[in-house]
C-alpha cells in the first residue's frame, strides 16, 4: 500500500509526468515532439524520462521513446482515476439529492452528462431544459413521482396538437396532486383521452423523475422539499438501457389511468376543502 501511494504521489506532483506518460502510451515520441506537446523544457523532459526509464515505464530506442506494457497500464489507470475525479466534481453538488441506490448503472456513465442548475438570472433553467427537449422530441417516455403544470401543459400540447406519442407511468401521489386543481385535472383528462397518450398509475412510490426524449435521458433532481435542483441529460447507452428497463418494469406493474377511480377521492377532497373554508369563516365571524 505504501509503495503504491508513493508512486501515485510521484505522478501527482507534476502534471508534466502525467501528460508525458499518457502521450507515450498513445504513440512513440522524440524529445522534440514531447516538448512541443507539453511545453516542458528539455531539462524537465530529461529528468522525467530518466525517472520513467528507471521504473521500466518507458523504453528508448535511438531518439524515440515509447511506453512499455506496464507504462501503458499505469497511464490507463491514471486516466481512469482522473476521469472518476472529474465526474465526482461534476456531480458533487447534486449527488446528495440523487437516489443512487435506484440508479442501476455506474455513476461514471454520467461523465459526459450535461448538468443544468438554477441561477439568479435563470432560476427555471433545469425545467426549461427538459421542456425544450420535450417539445422537440417525436416520442416521449417518462416515469415520475410528480407532474408539474408546465410539463403537463407541454405534453398536452405536443400530443393533442402536435401529433407526438407519449407513454408515462405516474405515481398515485402525482395523480392525486393533479386532482386538487380543476385546470390541471382537465388537462390530464384531455391528454389521457388522446390515443397517442398511454398513461399508467403506480401505487408504489417512484423515487426519481425521468424523461426520455427520443433517445436522450433526462434526470430531474429534486431535494427533500420537492424543489428542482438540477436536470441531467445524457445519451450514454448504459443510462438509456437503465431507463428503458425501469420504465418497462413500472409499466408492466402499473394500472391504466382510470379517471373514474379517482373521482370519489376528488369529490371527497373538494368537500373537505369547502367544509374547511366554511369552518374558518364561521370561526372568523364568531371571533372577530
Amino acid at each position: 500500500m505504501k509503495a503504491s501511494l508513493e508512486q501515485i504521489e510521484f505522478l501527482a506532483r507534476s502534471k508534466n509526468r502525467v501528460e508525458l506518460l499518457r502521450l507515450l502510451a498513445d504513440d512513440t515520441h522524440t524529445r522534440r515532439s514531447l516538448a512541443a506537446a507539453t511545453g516542458a523544457s528539455q531539462a524537465t523532459l530529461g529528468r522525467i524520462l530518466e525517472d520513467f526509464t528507471d521504473r521500466s515505464w518507458v523504453a528508448q530506442e535511438g531518439s524515440d521513446y515509447t511506453a512499455t506494457a506496464t507504462g501503458e497500464m499505469i497511464a490507463d489507470g491514471v486516466s481512469d482515476l482522473m476521469s472518476i475525479l472529474e465526474t465526482e466534481a461534476k456531480l458533487r453538488d447534486v449527488v446528495v439529492h440523487l437516489p443512487t441506490a435506484e440508479l442501476e448503472f455506474d455513476l461514471r456513465c454520467l461523465a459526459d452528462a450535461t448538468i443544468t442548475v438554477p441561477s439568479r438570472t435563470r432560476p427555471s433553467a433545469p425545467l426549461q431544459q427538459v421542456l425544450d427537449a420535450m417539445e422537440a422530441a417525436t416520442t416521449l417516455q417518462a416515469f415520475s413521482h410528480t407532474l408539474n403544470e408546465q410539463s403537463l401543459a407541454t405534453v398536452r400540447d405536443c400530443v393533442v396538437d402536435g401529433g407526438q406519442t407519449f407513454e408515462t407511468v405516474l405515481s398515485e401521489g402525482a395523480v392525486q396532486a393533479l386532482k386538487t386543481d380543476d385546470l390541471l385535472w382537465t388537462k390530464l383528462l384531455t391528454l389521457s383521452a388522446n390515443p397517442r397518450a398511454d398513461i399508467k398509475v403506480l401505487t408504489q412510490d417512484i423515487p426519481l423523475a425521468v424523461v426520455v426524449a427520443d433517445e436522450t435521458v433526462y434526470l430531474l433532481v429534486r431535494d427533500d422539499e420537492g424543489l428542482l435542483r438540477a436536470a441531467l441529460h445524457t445519451d450514454d447507452s448504459a443510462v438509456q438501457d437503465w431507463a428503458a428497463t425501469r420504465f418497462d418494469h413500472y409499466h408492466a406493474t402499473a394500472e391504466p389511468f382510470d379517471p373514474a377511480s379517482f373521482e370519489a377521492w376528488r369529490l371527497a377532497w373538494r368537500w373537505t376543502a369547502e367544509c374547511g373554508v366554511r369552518v374558518y369563516r364561521a370561526v372568523d365571524w364568531l371571533c372577530p
